[in-house]
């Protein structure tokens, strides 16, 4: 079963964090995510191939931006949190949140009613709502962000979805967001430079349905320049090993590696994960 849209997807990555957490040494729980997989999700991870390595990858960006939601959560009294192109994510229902958080999911009617109808007998930890929008559409944008908007103290999501925007369609995004005050915080994963042309390369043949577009060279630059500062960046590498689900690396990739040049290491550092971006009015956390 291949991917011919890019809606497909969601069910692949919810077959992934199936895998992960029904290991029995899980980074997290998920007991939603092989139910909302189903049987597609699986036939589409096992077309594709290397369900495994892909697992082991899902788990770790999953287990970074749960910490880093609740971190930001708590540390900065979010009150709302916007997650656009949300998938099957299924963060309202399993992580620890306050009661009193609206969290607002954004994304596909195909993809939200065919979520609402699998967990509907599920209760949520925190206030749910699903918002169907075409992100990349400005109008049905626009929309979405105006009812995001109505939270004072906003942390926006946008996990899985910039590699596959257009350097445009992410400035527009930027921008739109950083229209509104509300909007303070910004999660969101990143790819570099060579881990976009790997995913073009090795990846992009088997998802007809996706292409992996987003990788700037330098993505703090690119981000600053639309009034987004980074906050903290958290190597997909580098977290992988802090996870125990990092995969062997050749010695001699390793030895080649140390002898580099520092700018070479840090691009390397950067070749993915995830980073907290905040708008540049908002005063920086101590413990950001």
């Amino acid at each position: 079963m291949p991917v011919d849209k890019i809606s497909d997807t969601a069910r692949w990555m919810a077959y992934a964090r199936a895998l992960e957490a029904e290991r029995p040494d899980a980074l997290f729980e998920d007991p939603l995510s092989r139910r909302l997989a189903g049987a597609a999700g699986e036939a589409i991870a096992r077309e594709i191939g290397d369900a495994e390595l892909t697992a082991r990858g899902i788990a770790v960006r999953t287990a970074v931006m749960d910490e880093m939601i609740l971190q930001t959560v708590s540390r900065e009294n979010v009150d709302l949190v916007l997650n656009i192109a949300a998938g099957l994510d299924t963060r309202p229902w399993r992580l620890a949140l306050p009661s009193t958080l609206r969290w607002v999911d954004v994304d596909l009617p195909e993809i939200l009613e065919y979520k609402a109808a699998i967990v509907a007998s599920e209760r949520t930890i925190c206030k749910y709502e699903s918002l169907h929008a075409d992100i990349v559409d400005s109008r049905a944008r626009a929309r979405a962000l105006d009812h995001g908007a109505g939270g004072k103290r906003v942390l926006v999501i946008t996990e899985g979805l910039l590699v596959y925007l257009t350097p445009g369609q992410v400035s527009a995004l930027a921008r739109d967001l950083h229209a509104s005050a509300s909007f303070m915080w910004w999660l969101t994963d990143l790819t570099g430079p060579r881990a976009l042309e790997m995913l073009q390369r090795v990846w992009g043949p088997r998802l007809r349905g996706a292409t992996f577009r987003f990788g700037p060279p330098d993505s703090v630059d690119f981000f600053e320049r639309l009034g987004w500062r980074e906050l903290a960046f958290r190597s997909s590498q580098e977290e992988a090993r802090r996870l125990r689900r990092s995969t062997p690396t050749p010695l001699l990739s390793r030895i080649m590696l140390a002898l580099s040049s520092a700018s070479v290491r840090e691009e390397f550092r950067r070749l993915a994960g995830v980073a907290l971006l905040a708008r540049d009015t908002v005063p920086a956390s101590s413990d950001a």
